[in-house]
């Protein structure tokens, strides 16, 4: 991985004093320092227009809920609708920063005019994302394209963008949102699934190389959320379990996550068990997944 044209290295080098690994806990979530160590702070949450983003950017505005959000954090909300941003902004001192990750210079000027406003982004949450919901033959290939430009590429090529400024820093956090579909694979989801398993990948080897430079990354996955997405996909959720959890929910175990270091994080909490059943008996996983859909 580069910097202005030159090369660092995410490990330790020789003779540097290396912290013991703090305590792994029972559960499936793993832990890294905290980006929090006093002070305003710079965020820079993309989607934030509507969804989980926007719940996200909500619960950071919102802070310990002692009133201390807006001292915490300097907010960046990034979007395509700058309506839905402005509303999301509404009664905070966040800035808004439209932007259509899409496009192919778009993850690049949206770094380029995070720093320029705010000087430094200590905490990027990648929330864009877009879906299909079909039969994978009958997917056209322009759709095809689009998603993987928005929930893959378009996250790649923004981390691409923003990490090297929070090398130098020596610490920062990038929160990756990932998917159930993601761990699993579900069925009419076949490229959305790709690309949040490609994503979920992209976490664990990013996370690798940033050992000992003070950036962490933080892994979310979320099962069906109770937002808008459904809808702009196409095709309304119609399976009768999980039942979608409420966008706030997910903002919550960000926010957490965030300030507790850790580096994967499941909403619902139980949502690590498919993976686990798939990873150690995908026969059975995939007879429930026949019996039970």
């Amino acid at each position: 991985m580069t910097q202005s044209g030159s090369t660092y290295n995410a490990e330790a080098r020789p003779g540097d004093p290396r912290p013991a690994a703090p305590p792994r806990p029972a559960r499936v979530v793993r832990k890294q320092a905290p980006v929090l160590r006093g002070g305003p702070r710079v965020a820079l949450v993309t989607g934030a227009s509507s969804g989980i983003g926007a719940a996200i950017a909500r619960r950071f505005a919102e802070g310990d809920g002692a009133g201390r959000g807006e001292g915490e954090w300097q907010l960046l909300l990034s979007g395509r609708d700058r309506d839905g941003l402005e509303k999301t902004a509404a009664g905070t001192t966040a800035r808004i920063l439209p932007a259509d990750l899409a496009a192919p210079d778009g993850p690049r000027l949206l770094a380029e005019s995070a720093l320029r406003v705010a000087g430094q982004i200590d905490l990027l949450v990648a929330g864009a994302g877009i879906g299909w919901a079909g039969p994978f033959v009958s997917m056209p290939h322009s759709a095809i394209d689009r998603l993987l430009s928005v929930d893959l590429n378009a996250t790649l090529h923004l981390v691409r963008a923003v990490l090297p400024s929070m090398v130098a820093a020596g610490h920062g956090r990038v929160v990756l949102l990932g998917s159930v579909a993601g761990m699993v694979g579900v069925r009419e989801e076949a490229v959305y699934s790709a690309a949040k398993a490609a994503v979920a990948a992209f976490a664990e080897a990013l996370r690798q190389e940033l050992r000992g430079t003070g950036t962490g990354v933080t892994h979310v996955v979320p099962a069906a959320v109770d937002t808008a997405f459904f809808e702009r996909r196409g095709a309304p959720y119609q399976r009768s379990w999980p039942c979608p959890v409420p966008a706030g929910e997910v903002a919550d175990v960000v926010w957490d996550a965030v300030r507790h270091g850790r580096e994967d994080a499941y909403v619902p909490s139980w949502l690590h068990l498919p993976g686990r059943v798939r990873g150690v008996a995908p026969g059975l996983y995939r007879r429930l997944l026949h019996r039970f859909g």
